[in-house]
């Protein structure tokens, strides 16, 4: 299932809804990620999202930087669970499609398991029956969101504590991983894994999991990179056309997708000068093509993990 970038409630009340909202099919399943506290507004942009076709809605509780604190909310609204499942009750209320959060495992230095122990279960509670965890602290002042990502240890051990006292919730993990192995060793034990930068940085990382974790055939037609790529430059086609994107605002999310392949820095050198911008996109990836090895044995392409 993918996830979308946090949108907070005030973006969407008070802003272009349509454009925060947009996604394409092939996205699904995809669950709309929302910031806010409001349980009135956080009811009124669950409405939005499911009236706009998306499958699932997930509240932030997870992210720490300061402008999320000062909005109240992300990762400060650890501090209070009963606002949390206020705001849940209030979304579960309002749609039919299911209400998820995302959270850490404290806050600051609240290092105990019993502070993420009794989150989970006042918003459970509240009708929330998914929880997705980053099983770090998040520090809500001295660390910038990158550092949150990284310097705070990684507990595992108190997500697969909370699987054990609510074997009746689904509970997925998130933070540090890395490698399929990694997921495999998870699942063993939860219920489901969140990929988050590495599904960015090396997405061909996804290429296994139909196979391997859902049992689906890996045989037939298969995928490479370069059929990956040239897909990639028809969307941007299509998205100058639609709304006159351009096309490295979308290329630049894509750089991954030869990580660790011969070429790869000279292929994301193309894609990424700024000098190029004026030329249209098939013709940047025609330049890029000059640096890339094209796979010979086509590679099966999966949909991303379900948690």
């Amino acid at each position: 299932m993918l996830y979308t970038e946090m949108v907070t409630t005030g973006a969407l009340i008070h802003g272009n809804a349509a454009q925060h909202l947009d996604f394409n099919e092939e996205e699904h399943p995809v669950a709309l990620q929302l910031g806010g506290s409001e349980p009135a507004d956080l009811a009124r942009c669950a409405k939005l999202g499911e009236e706009r076709g998306y499958d699932e809605i997930n509240l932030n509780c997870g992210c720490p930087s300061e402008r999320v604190l000062r909005g109240a909310f992300g990762a400060c609204l650890m501090a209070d669970a009963a606002l949390v499942a206020d705001g849940v009750k209030a979304m579960v209320d309002a749609v039919d499609i299911p209400v998820t959060v995302k959270h850490r495992i404290g806050i600051d230095r609240i290092e105990s398991y019993d502070f993420v122990r009794d989150f989970v279960g006042t918003v459970a509670d509240a009708g929330c029956r998914v929880f997705l965890v980053h099983a770090r602290n998040a520090w809500l002042q001295g660390l910038s969101p990158k550092e949150n990502r990284e310097i705070p240890p990684l507990r595992y051990e108190l997500v697969v504590q909370l699987k054990r006292d609510f074997p009746h919730l689904t509970i997925a993990v998130n933070g540090g991983i890395t490698t399929n192995e990694q997921i495999a060793s998870h699942l063993r034990q939860l219920d489901g894994v969140m990929i988050g930068r590495e599904a960015y940085h090396n997405p061909w990382v996804m290429t296994e999991w139909d196979a391997r974790f859902y049992g689906e055939a890996s045989d037939g037609p298969g995928l490479t990179r370069e059929a990956v790529e040239l897909a990639m430059v028809d969307y941007m086609e299509r998205a100058a056309a639609h709304d006159g994107a351009p096309w490295y605002s979308i290329a630049s999310h894509m750089l991954g997708l030869r990580h660790g392949l011969h070429g790869a820095r000279k292929w994301r050198q193309v894609w990424s000068d700024h000098r190029l911008k004026p030329l249209p996109a098939r013709e940047v990836w025609a330049m890029a093509q000059a640096h890339v090895t094209v796979e010979s044995e086509p590679v099966h392409m999966d949909e991303c993990l379900r948690a």
